[in-house]
């Protein structure tokens, strides 16, 4: 992990900076739009549109990058981000800042692709897998860091726009400065939806709801928080205990999916999380108990997202695995876009505890399904299994085939480490 950090420190430096500013943009979108009098439908639009432009760009930026260059592509991207940010306290209106966040949701995950296509030029087979869970922790520490950032003071009401604008914007210079042009970019066309479903329909239903639920924690999270009432400095440890629980469950849930079966580690996760968004629309009154339903709800529902991907590869062959992941990128990305707007009607209809309501009746029927789909066809074999990768629901499509050209490496490297070990039994016992 260190000799990922000395080779690729400015990429990562870069990244942390970029995570700073989307995680504040996001969560200030919401404390600034409820205090604005937007409704929470209104709202829901607003941090829906960020992942309709996420998706968009998955299937257009690596066009844009074979045509003009990852260089160009990123310090484009990069800039329209920027001054994007510094419209939202000028024009404050909902369907302006409908637009933004699709404006910002398409450069951002152009900026991804682009960055995660150096990251992949960097890495060799032995440091791919380090390289991922390098790049992962940064994401993380940055959306958690960012959090805190929601204290500052602001009083002319443009200060905190500001402040994502110009890490954005310093995010660059390590990156640009240091990083050599990549070889050609190729891209994976993704599986069709229907074949996807066929091969698994847990991995298939499961990232759609995965989507959901993820979206509704980085884009609705401050939104309830500020609707039920808590305060400024209560609002950023609660949307961070999410991100908290995500990154410290991560290893743990990896480490057992490796060594049972998957869709029962998917079930008992579920159903924890949704128990947890119970208790937090429950007794959602003690601030203590919703820092505690956050941290269980984003531990252990946003390690699903590299657990449905890695059950799924169960079921193919090496040469179908980053055809099929793309597809499920396309499938969670269709998820993150409704669980937005569905979340936001449950908050217009029933208040905040709707936000807690829509996730549980997610995280649960997820439980369920997963429990249906054990008794429709064997799990196979722990030995048989892929290799779990760490991966965020804020992956782009590069990130989803670094890792599954890290699963399909890792699994030939085993292969031949167990027909060796078999030949050399025989040749001993000859």
């Amino acid at each position: 992990m260190l000799s990922v950090f000395k080779t690729s420190w400015p990429l990562l430096l870069g990244m942390l900076l970029l995570m700073l500013g989307n995680g504040l943009q996001g969560s200030l979108l919401g404390v600034r739009g409820s205090n604005l009098g937007f409704s929470s439908f209104e709202m829901s639009v607003v941090m829906s549109a960020y992942f309709a432009g996420f998706l968009l760009a998955s299937q257009v930026t690596p066009n844009m990058i074979r045509r003009v260059g990852h260089v160009r592509v990123f310090a484009a991207l990069g800039s329209l981000v920027s001054a994007a940010l510094l419209l939202f306290p000028t024009i404050q209106d909902p369907i302006v800042w409908m637009l933004g966040r699709v404006l910002i949701g398409f450069c951002f995950c152009g900026v991804y692709v682009t960055a995660e296509s150096w990251l992949n030029n960097s890495s060799t087979n032995e440091t791919r897998g380090q390289a991922l869970s390098a790049y992962m922790i940064v994401q993380m520490l940055g959306i958690i860091i960012a959090q805190g950032l929601l204290v500052v003071p602001d009083p002319s009401g443009y200060l905190l726009f500001v402040i994502p604008s110009v890490l954005v914007s310093i995010a660059f210079a390590p990156i640009l400065l240091s990083i050599s042009p990549t070889p050609a970019f190729e891209s994976t066309k993704p599986m069709s939806l229907r074949e996807l479903f066929n091969v698994s329909p847990l991995g298939f239903v499961g990232m759609f709801l995965m989507g959901s639920v993820f979206a509704a924690q980085f884009g609705m999270a401050a939104v309830y928080a500020t609707e039920a009432g808590l305060s400024i400095n209560q609002i950023p440890m609660f949307t961070a205990a999410f991100y908290i629980g995500a990154l410290l469950f991560q290893y743990p849930i990896g480490w057992l999916s490796d060594r049972t079966d998957r869709r029962v580690l998917i079930a008992l996760s579920a159903a924890i999380a949704g128990l947890a968004s119970i208790c937090g629309m429950i007794l959602g009154g003690s601030f203590y108990v919703l820092l505690g339903s956050a941290f269980l709800i984003g531990g252990l529902s946003n390690p699903l997202y590299s657990l449905l991907i890695a059950y799924t590869n169960d079921f193919l062959e090496y040469e179908d695995m980053a055809s099929a992941s793309a597809g499920l990128l396309f499938v969670n990305g269709l998820g993150a876009i409704t669980g937005p707007l569905v979340i936001g009607y449950a908050m217009q209809v029933f208040g905040p505890p709707g936000f807690f309501l829509l996730l549980s009746a997610v995280l649960v029927v997820m439980a369920g399904y997963a429990v249906y789909r054990m008794t429709q066809r064997a799990s196979p074999s722990v030995e048989d299994t892929s290799a779990y990768q760490t991966m965020m629901p804020t992956a782009s499509p590069v990130t989803v085939e670094l890792a599954s050209e890290w699963a399909i490496e890792t699994a030939e490297a085993e292969a031949e480490a167990q027909a060796a070990e078999e030949e050399s039994q025989a040749t001993y016992g000859t």
